[in-house]
């Protein structure tokens, strides 16, 4: 008897719950990996939750598309912060976290076979996402220094493309994508008849001046981009599930079956927590984005020390790193250099074949996170890291 689906059997295992267990394994391991935040939402916010939910009707099940307290307040942030406002041309629609609410558009929107471009490297759900959906991840490199090619994003659209996905600010290189590039992808998918996929869930994470830009709001884009925003990284709340996305509005039909599939309504407390932490607002992060620049800069400077054995555009955008070092030998498993990190050196970072950079013999990339730790504990971690590429390559 057949176990588990064919799809499945297409889709790799998630990385991350990997490295978890080498940090669970090497007992003192600091984890350079997954892509979180060091602070929570605000404690008031929280605590204000159990009077918030005394209304005995919100122990039921609630409307689809989302609270409507928390619906308006994200229309009006979305209006003042992104230039998107949701109305004939566009929904908000919130779910329980942004990678679901890919998932339910990738539902929403594709067949079969339908094929969705990716800039390589991709950030791996999204990947897994159209393959469990029975679709197709056709991926794309980007330029040297992490930037879109538009010239062959374009060359690889075919008769069964149904969407191009952008990250920006970028998981997994921090690249943060320029207004022109992006103008130019949604651009593209209108005269294609394609839909733009846009995640923006580091939107507040920019350096240096560099700015975040929301391809919906272009003139006319709204009615075939897709935004998706979580409020995991802006304001801490991973394990709380709660993300959003602006989708077309002549979609109403298709996104409410998958909602109600596979949710019904958003997790309510966390949906009241999210308009509580909106009040807040960008005000609130920005002390937090700022010191993350000045931990982005000592790591910066850390792995200088590595000099020409690494390679690693210097990015703007998110808290990652993604590095390029000397490739693995013939036959070697992907993870023992993953696994000597950890054992040896009591750090662990993701390797790059997650992110479709699955030639490891011409190059190990690894992708180390700077925002879920302390400054004291990254500055460690990242010595630590230096000592490992050091000792692995012989150095």
């Amino acid at each position: 008897m057949k176990r588990f689906s064919s799809r499945m059997a297409a889709v790799d295992a998630p990385i991350i719950p990997a490295i978890a267990e080498l940090v669970r394994s090497n007992p003192g391991t600091i984890s350079l990996g997954q892509g979180v935040v060091n602070y929570g939402p605000p404690e008031e916010a929280i605590q204000a939750l159990p009077g918030l939910m005394g209304d005995t009707q919100l122990h039921k099940y609630q409307a689809v598309l989302g609270h409507a307290g928390l619906l308006e307040a994200l229309a009006q942030k979305l209006d003042v912060e992104n230039n998107i406002k949701p109305g004939p041309d566009s929904l908000v629609m919130v779910t329980a976290g942004s990678n679901m609410a890919f998932l339910n558009c990738v539902m929403a929107v594709g067949d079969p076979g339908d094929e969705f471009i990716l800039p390589m490297p991709f950030y791996f759900n999204q990947e897994m996402a159209i393959r469990m959906c029975g679709c197709v991840p056709v991926t794309v490199p980007v330029n040297e220094d992490w930037s879109l090619n538009v010239e062959a994003l374009a060359a690889a659209i075919t008769p069964r493309t149904r969407a191009i996905v952008t990250v920006s600010p970028n998981n997994p290189t921090g690249a943060v994508y320029s207004e022109a590039s992006l103008t130019a992808v949604n651009k593209l998918c209108a005269e294609k008849g394609l839909y733009h996929f846009s995640d923006e869930a580091y939107e507040y994470f920019t350096y240096e001046g560099v700015k975040h830009f929301s391809p919906a709001s272009l003139p006319g884009a709204g009615r075939h981009t897709f935004s998706f925003y979580s409020m995991s990284k802006n304001y801490g709340m991973a394990s709380w599930r709660l993300g959003y996305v602006v989708f077309p509005a002549d979609l109403f039909d298709a996104m409410n079956k998958v909602q109600d599939t596979n949710l019904i309504c958003a997790p309510v407390p966390s949906q009241l927590l999210a308009l509580q932490v909106l009040k807040y607002g960008r005000e609130w992060v920005a002390p937090k984005v700022e010191a993350l620049a000045a931990v982005r800069e000592n790591v910066y400077q850390a792995l200088g020390q590595l000099g020409d054995l690494v390679q690693f555009p210097k990015t703007q955008g998110a808290f990652y790193v993604l590095m390029k070092m000397p490739g693995l030998e013939s036959g070697q498993d992907p993870l023992a250099f993953n696994r000597a990190m950890a054992q040896r050196h009591k750090v662990v970072s993701i390797p790059g074949f997650a992110f479709g950079l699955t030639n490891t013999q011409e190059a190990n990339y690894q992708r180390l996170s700077y925002g879920a730790l302390q400054s004291a504990s990254v500055s460690e971690g990242v010595e630590r890291y230096v000592g490992a590429v050091r000792e692995w390559y012989g150095r």
